[in-house]
């Protein structure tokens, strides 16, 4: 009646012998540690790189705490964070182009846990530390970039088509097109209708006019914070951040959470960067030069400065030729002088608009402008001598090597569809995130002891095994959350101690159902048994009334109330695994095998006074 088999005994020992091996790791605290790795097909992180990075942190009397490449990166652990810093510059003065060497924190278990990918949680940023960016997207530039895409679309497609038009005008939310005549209108409209399926375009006179509906509009906001979004991640994963969180908040807001990060500045720099590539022909006419830099830039145009030793003022067309969105690819290179450049790699369509243009406009000059936190630099504008197919391009001027580098990783992450503005930066220190752990550790704690302390009392040696499976049930959650890499924030450790609470409630159940049982008089081997089934119902009907709750807050919530829902929902579930089976397991190893069982250690079993007076008489 209240035995288990031995397979099941041993089936319940090894998830408690697993569960123990998961949640170790995160026992073992963290280190200091710079990673190597890079984005580069052509290169290989492998033995030579660990040999090369070793050679040179023992040339410049640096000692490490080991080092191991996993998934083409290689991780070298130090001491402190002062030696980490010095490793840091010494390994990118060593390795040079091509690699990306990132601070970073890694967890401190042996090698074989490593191995069979028993790792820590992550933690979040307040209990870790890091940085905290809240950033507002620019709509209106998000609206006018799209509308200088759709125009420069135009004009290629009737350029194509051998049709003459005039400057494109912009609206609020459309463009007017002006054609030459009536028939120019009639042969471009079904072209543009065909390219444009989400806009309206009617002829008015001479005029093409493209709209677009409020569904449209929000299509396209909507859009441009997705693509900031997906940016800000490449940008993020070129900076090694372990878990980062950036998610939107609002219509026009996005969050970005780094746990960890120790160089907020480098973090701030290159996420807060807004840098754009455009391609624009320049106007060199000496006449309408000189009457922009005396104050009367036409229309369509603006002055730009380009940087470098000889900076000069170049007029240049607003219409934009070719934007970062057709960047496969940007690597910092050098030019044929030796002088460091960025190296471009277009996609098919930017490939074939590249080679229409510089086919088109033999002997004049093209602008290659770096848009970048609002403000709008000439990097180079060489003159096209000849068609450049294929899809290679090369930007040059008067920049340092860590300026082509960062350019390349800005380019190369992709462009944003609209500038973004930092209108919060929040930083919290290790030292606060410590003490956040420690405060969460102490009540979680503390509370079980509580718990533990009263169950013992108040049920004597099944409420002793009540704590060891409440102590099972821990091990099972913290296990579980490890072996998921989920990410530990200060909602979690809440939803940890309440699940504390939530799982000795049917532990509860179950201690009183067989007081009851004992009470009527039933022997104790059967209350036992029968104790356990009346207690089963109402245990899944707390419990799944609870876990729908944290359904609900996992759908639903963001941010923090995911966090605690995570925790929440994967709590409820292992406590009725160890409150039921593994407290179970205990009570039948322990009492199953008497076969005249006359007591139960259960704690004082009150019998209603009517019993207790009919026992006088």
């Amino acid at each position: 009646m209240n035995r288990y088999p031995l397979w099941k005994y041993l089936l319940i020992a090894l998830t408690v012998a697993v569960a123990a091996v998961y949640s170790l790791p995160n026992l073992f605290g963290e280190t200091p540690a710079v990673q190597v790795s890079t984005n580069r097909q052509a290169i290989v992180i492998n033995d030579q790189t660990q040999s090369k990075v070793s050679s040179a942190l023992q040339s410049a009397g640096i000692q490490t705490d080991g080092m191991f490449i996993v998934d083409n990166s290689l991780k070298v652990r130090f001491k402190d964070t002062e030696t980490q810093l010095k490793a840091r510059d010494v390994i990118e003065n060593t390795l040079g182009e091509g690699y990306i060497t990132a601070l970073n924190l890694l967890a401190d278990s042996p090698e074989w846990m490593a191995k069979i990918k028993a790792n820590p949680m992550f933690l979040g940023l307040d209990l870790r530390g890091g940085v905290h960016f809240t950033m507002q997207v620019d709509m209106k530039a998000a609206m006018q970039k799209t509308f200088e895409r759709y125009a420069g679309d135009i004009r290629r497609e009737l350029r194509r088509e051998k049709i003459r038009t005039g400057t494109v005008h912009q609206a609020e939310n459309g463009l007017t097109v002006p054609l030459q005549d009536a028939a120019d209108v009639q042969k471009a409209l079904p072209q543009l209708q065909k390219m444009f399926p989400e806009a309206t375009l009617v002829a008015d006179g001479n005029n093409i006019v493209l709209t677009l509906s409020e569904e449209a509009i929000n299509k396209v906001r909507s859009d441009a914070v997705k693509q900031n979004i997906n940016t800000l991640h490449n940008r993020v994963n070129e900076l090694g951040v372990a878990e980062p969180v950036i998610q939107q908040s609002g219509l026009d807001r996005i969050v970005v959470q780094l746990p960890g990060v120790q160089d907020t500045a480098k973090a701030k720099d290159i996420i807060g960067r807004t840098a754009t590539l455009e391609v624009r022909m320049v106007e060199d006419d000496p006449i309408k030069l000189q009457e922009a830099l005396n104050g009367n830039v036409p229309t369509g145009y603006e002055l730009l400065s380009s940087g470098g030793d000889h900076p000069e003022t170049i007029l240049v067309n607003k219409q934009v030729e070719l934007t970062g969105d057709n960047i496969n690819d940007a690597q910092p290179s050098f030019d044929q002088m030796g002088a460091p450049a960025v190296s471009l790699s277009l996609d098919s369509a930017g490939g074939s608009i590249f080679g229409e243009l510089t086919s088109a406009n033999v002997g004049k000059r093209m602008a290659m402008v770096l848009i970048d936190q609002g403000k709008s630099e000439v990097v180079t504008a060489p003159v096209i001598r000849a068609a450049i197919t294929g899809g290679r391009v090369e930007i040059s001027g008067s920049m340092t090597t860590a300026e082509a580098n960062d350019t390349s990783l800005l380019l190369r992450a992709g462009s944003l569809a609209a500038p973004m503005q930092i209108v919060e930066e929040r930083t919290i220190g290790p030292s606060l995130g410590k003490e956040n752990i420690e405060k969460g550790f102490h009540s979680t704690l503390w509370g079980f002891a509580a718990v533990a302390a009263f169950m013992v009392v108040y049920y004597r040696l099944m409420g002793f095994f009540s704590t060891i499976a409440l102590s099972t049930n821990i091990l099972f959650l913290v296990g579980i959350l490890s072996a998921m890499q989920a990410t530990l924030t200060l909602p979690g450790i809440a939803a940890l101690a309440l699940t504390l609470g939530m799982a000795i409630d049917s532990n509860v159940l179950i201690n009183e159902r067989i007081r009851e049982e004992l009470r009527g008089g039933i022997p104790p081997q059967q209350a036992i048994n029968l104790g356990f089934q009346h207690a089963w119902a109402t245990i899944v009907d707390s419990n799944l009334t609870s876990l729908i709750a944290g359904i609900a807050l996992l759908v639903f919530g963001s941010g923090p109330v995911r966090g605690f829902a995570v925790v929440h929902c994967i709590g409820i579930l292992t406590s009725m695994y160890s409150s039921v089976v593994v407290f179970r397991a205990l009570v039948n190893l322990w009492y199953g095998r008497r076969r005249k069982l006359r007591n139960i250690s259960i704690g004082a079993v009150w019998k209603p006074k009517a019993e207790m007076a009919e026992g006088k008489e």
